[in-house]
């Protein structure tokens, strides 16, 4: 069965099943970015890599993206366990604190969240534990999210299982740049890699087109671009 991976921006995905909706990293409202609206995003889980304002949908307003989608689908929230437990106070019913390297069984398959390398202070200042990423097994596939972070060795051991398709931050500045982001598809050795947080302000614009050159001339993995709202089929 197919999976359907959509970018809406930024840092932010949708990946659909014919049975489930994951969203990851949620930031819609002042995303300029974005190709859908906060309050019609669709979701049964939601999976938040840290707290970044860029990735919980941090509005001037004080709202919060990942607290509104979260209220209004009825989708737990699963992330580092500081930030689970920041999310509750804030008003998301089920957010499940988990930490690296576990693996949490879902209606839909599981998720393993894997090490990071960034930061992750919350909106407010509070510290929000380690950054990650996630591993999804759902429909008899495997999809890596990254999030943000730079290249780190470790890359090598996520690439041992078996991946069909990888979404990799290469904007450089606050993550790994296109270069770094080669070198870790080398690790990885997916069948498939997207290209992410890139182009949303001018510190992380990035030639998608060259970066895709890159990939088919000096990886195995196909790349794929995709313009927000766009999807990309894994079959």
């Amino acid at each position: 069965m197919a999976l359907k991976l959509t970018w809406h921006g930024h840092g932010t995905w949708s990946l659909h099943s014919a049975d489930h909706k994951i969203l990851v990293d949620p930031f819609f409202t002042s995303n300029p970015a974005a190709d859908i609206a906060a309050d019609k995003v669709e979701a049964d889980t939601i999976l938040l890599t840290h707290g970044h304002g860029d990735h919980v949908g941090a509005n001037e307003d004080g709202t919060l993206d990942v607290v509104s989608v979260a209220q209004r689908t009825g989708a737990p929230v699963v992330t580092m366990v500081e930030t689970a437990s920041w999310l509750s106070g804030k008003g998301v019913k089920e957010a499940i604190g988990m930490n690296l390297g576990g693996t949490l069984k879902m209606p839909f398959g599981s998720v393993h969240m894997t090490l990071a390398l960034h930061s992750n202070g919350l909106p407010d200042g509070t510290y929000g534990g380690m950054p990650a990423g996630f591993v999804v097994e759902m429909a008899d596939r495997k999809v890596y999210f990254a999030g943000d972070t730079a290249l780190f060795s470790d890359m090598k051991l996520i690439g041992d299982m078996t991946l069909d398709a990888v979404v990799l931050p290469i904007g450089d500045f606050y993550t790994m740049g296109p270069a770094d982001s080669i070198r870790a598809v080398k690790m990885l050795q997916p069948k498939n890699v997207i290209p992410g947080h890139y182009n949303t302000w001018p510190p992380i614009e990035q030639d998608a087109v060259e970066w895709a050159s890159k990939i088919r001339h000096e990886t195995n993995a196909t790349p794929h671009i995709l313009k927000p709202g766009e999807t990309f089929v894994i079959g």
